[in-house]
């Protein structure tokens, strides 16, 4: 089957069922709406979740079961139960990519936050939880209109491995720890109720606000994806569709897994998404022990959805199974709960005629979707009189969202060059200013990607004109694929009249987005000789802004002096333009850090298709991010400047770490030590630690901050860890802590890390196991290194 026409026909079926959500009035429909359809026993709430939800499911024939296989829910009008669309979409704030969510109605706009690579880069867990709360508020008063639903599928939690990658954009970065906590941070805000229901009280007064929180109640309903070893979209003879990640044991455990493992544990996402690709031969929505790890062994309570078409590619693309009744029979026995797209619909009946899937199956699939509904008060009666009915358009778009969307902006704008301090400029001391590039002036990609209708729309160059009011715009190309270089002459000619100039350049959509890998990480078409021509005629040294979320090879900007600041943007949302020029113009003191490594264009010789993430120099492989690459770098992971300077001094950290209280008496490797001695024994591993053992074993690192300089600012502080290499694929340095703090000139604060060594000082073996390295482990921030010894 092709799989263009299973879009065609999902988006067809879909779209005829999503305009029931589109423009609902007073009158729309719900579940147990009386008086004729609210005495059924899943309607009772002094009931618990799972009789409610086992209840629903007795009542429902096989067909009206296989019709909630479908993202887009069929209707059970016997019983009162009006259609539900599963798809929506809050990567960033609300989106109309899927079906769920529309912007034609009452509200047609939401609050456009940075895409999520630059949120990333604040390094500030409270911030990352700030947002996924404020989407949350939107996406209520959305759903209270109609124009939403409740489910959305976000945020994306796939590492960032390879700087091509489409989609790196949507994703925290590169490192597993950032990663996993921007996820929990997002998840905790988009679905927690209590600090949200503390806003309501203040705005609606306490009376009007129910203080029960419930049992598992939810307000939204988030998604951690592509579960897993996704990110990979078209490169080569290899598309999403198709894709088999071959990974180790060892890179799976400790890069691959621990984002959805800490989204899940930690986080308590209530969804999951499976991957279109296949792992180690197995698609991802077909691999049973995969998805029952995440039930099992991490507390998974939630539904399962396979991306859209998933389980058609088991068939269709992969060609796992000899059938289409088989990939529907492999998805479900794995532990998918619903098929988004028609193929559970179109070939669920058939399957179960054919022996190849029970019924009882299909139950529980159903089980863990109505319980997901459940919790979320889809069947507690007339939505508006619930804890969230009050929420409205003015709760969209609020000044709270954009000052909140701007802030986020700031944080994560990142300084990457600033020679002979070029910035911030003195506005009062500039006369003119040239603005060049095609991105510029243009409001369509400041996004990213998932972005919906925002509330502003200003672009770069107005902003930049509130400071300096005799400023010019020349585009240079026509668009960022930069192809020819006939616009060149009138940019080069308001550069030579300009006091300062300011040139953007980087990448949009059309150069990396998803279903659509980069090539190259050099900038795209004739953008360099854009660049350098106007550094070439500027009077003073040029400011160079990056957009994308990719890295890009800016070797020739970072040591041309010519240049004389870089700043990457990414995708900074409906406010990017605004921090941008508080940024240059030194109303706010930039502090963002890369959350990625930018590689060379060199690194395009190494296979996107390769998913090993240790160096192997036998084979001339380099490895991937910072914490095994060993290549030339452009600019590394954690680079970030500032206006003003920091120190630091550790004032408090053990030296020594005895690590035999982890292990019972009985243990393998307590017998191991007492028959051949310390000597012997390279690495404890965790396999034999004693359950809760390790929270006794946390320690504190506590450091002094000092602001040297003369301006106030943020600072992110990097906690480092290099392990002693005493088993194969060590990293070179590894991440253990992080923290955004504000420091007055001339100031200093304080900060404490905790330190669990079972998940900050471990690493993954060859086969998969946790293990603590013993030997000395180095802990550093920038140039200040500490030594802790771990032993028995």
């Amino acid at each position: 089957m092709n799989h263009q026409f299973t879009l065609i026909s999902l988006l067809f079926f879909t779209s005829t069922i999503a305009e029931t959500f589109k423009n609902l009035d007073s009158h729309r429909q719900f579940p147990c709406k009386p008086p004729h359809f609210s005495s059924y026993p899943f309607c009772n709430v002094s009931l618990s979740i799972k009789q409610r939800a086992t209840s629903l499911v007795s009542l429902l024939t096989l067909p009206e079961k296989i019709g909630q296989l479908s993202t887009t829910a069929a209707s059970v009008p016997r019983l009162g139960i009006p259609p539900y669309e599963w798809w929506s979409e809050s990567l960033h704030g609300l989106a109309d990519n899927g079906p769920g969510v529309s912007f034609n109605g009452s509200i047609s706009a939401a609050t456009s936050f940075p895409q999520v690579i630059v949120s990333a880069a604040s390094f500030n867990r409270t911030l990352w939880y700030e947002i996924g709360s404020a989407v949350a508020v939107e996406a209520r008063a959305m759903y209270n209109g109609g124009q939403a639903g409740l489910t959305f599928w976000a945020p994306n939690i796939n590492v960032f491995r390879d700087p091509r990658w489409g989609r790196g954009q949507e994703t925290p970065g590169e490192d597993p720890k950032v990663v996993s906590e921007y996820g929990v941070e997002f998840v905790r805000g988009f679905q927690e109720k209590k600090k949200k229901r503390k806003v309501l009280k203040r705005r609606f007064g306490s009376d009007n606000v129910d203080d029960d929180d419930g049992d598992g109640k939810l307000m939204l309903s988030a998604c951690c994806k592509h579960f897993t070893a996704y990110d990979l979209e078209k490169w080569g003879n290899f598309t999403r569709y198709d894709f088999n990640a071959v990974v180790t044991e060892q890179d799976m455990e400790d890069t691959y897994q621990p984002p959805f493992e800490t989204c899940i544990r930690d986080g308590k996402a209530s969804c999951l998404m499976c991957s279109y690709n296949a792992v180690n031969g197995v698609p991802a929505c077909a691999q049973g022990d995969l998805l029952q790890k995440a039930r099992v062994e991490w507390g998974f309570e939630g539904y399962i959805t396979s991306d859209c078409d998933a389980v058609a590619t088991i068939f269709e693309y992969q060609g796992y199974t000899k059938s289409p009744e088989e990939a529907v029979a492999d998805a479900i026995k794995a532990g998918v709960d619903i098929n988004c797209g028609t193929y559970m619909l179109r070939n669920t009946q058939s399957a179960i005629e054919q022996g190849k899937v029970s019924e009882e199956l299909v139950d529980r699939a159903l089980l863990n979707l109505f319980a997901v509904q459940l919790r979320l008060g889809l069947f507690d009666g007339d939505p508006r009189g619930g804890h969230y009915g009050k929420l409205g358009s003015n709760d969209i778009c609020s000044s709270d969202h954009r000052k909140l969307a701007l802030e986020a902006a700031r944080q994560g704008i990142v300084l990457l060059k600033n020679d002979h301090k070029l910035l911030p400029l003195n506005k009062n001391h500039v006369s003119s200013l040239a603005i060049v590039g095609p991105m510029a002036n243009n409001i369509s990609n400041m996004g990213g990607t998932y972005t919906g209708k925002p509330c502003q729309r200003k672009t770069l160059f107005t902003e930049l004109l509130e400071y300096v009011k005799k400023t010019s715009y020349a585009s240079g190309c026509s668009d960022v694929s930069c192809v020819s270089d006939t616009g060149f002459g009138e940019a080069v000619a308001i550069a030579k009249g300009a006091d300062f100039v300011i040139v953007v350049a980087g990448l949009d959509l059309s150069q990396e987005t998803e279903d659509k890998d980069r090539f190259s990480l050099s900038l795209p078409g004739k953008q360099k000789d854009l660049v350098s021509s106007i550094a070439a005629v500027s009077k003073k040294p040029v400011i160079l802004v990056l957009t994308g979320g990719g890295p890009v090879d800016v070797t020739f900007a970072k040591t041309d002096p010519r240049i004389g600041s870089i700043i990457w943007i990414g995708y900074p949302g409906e406010t990017g333009g605004q921090a941008l020029a508080e940024i240059i113009f030194g109303d706010f003191n930039p502090g963002g850090r890369l959350p990625i490594t930018w590689y060379p264009e060199s690194f395009t010789d190494v296979p996107m298709s390769d998913m090993h993430m240790r160096a192997n120099s036998s084979r001339g492989y380099p490895g991937r991010t910072y914490r095994f690459y060993t290549g030339p770098q452009v600019y590394s992971f954690g680079t970030g400047l500032s206006y003003t300077k920091f120190d630091y001094k550790i004032i408090s950290a053990p030296i020594r770490l005895s690590l035999s209280e982890l292990l019972p008496q009985q243990s393998s490797h307590k017998k191991q030590l007492l028959q051949h001695g310390e000597e012997q024994l390279r690495y404890l591993q965790l396999d034999d630690v004693m359950v809760n053992s390790c929270e006794s074993m946390r320690f504190n690192v506590r450091v002094n901050v000092r602001n040297t300089g003369g301006i106030d600012g943020s600072h992110v502080l990097m906690l480092f860890s290099k392990m002693p290499r005493v088993l194969s694929g060590v990293p070179e340095k590894q991440l253990i802590g992080f923290d955004r703090v504000h420091v007055r000139s001339s100031e200093m604060i304080e900060t404490e890390f905790v330190i669990d060594p079972c998940k900050q000082l471990s690493i993954a073996n060859d086969v998969g196991k946790r293990v603590i390295p013993l030997g000395i482990h180095a802990l550093f921030f920038g140039d200040l290194q500490h030594s802790l010894s771990v032993e028995f």
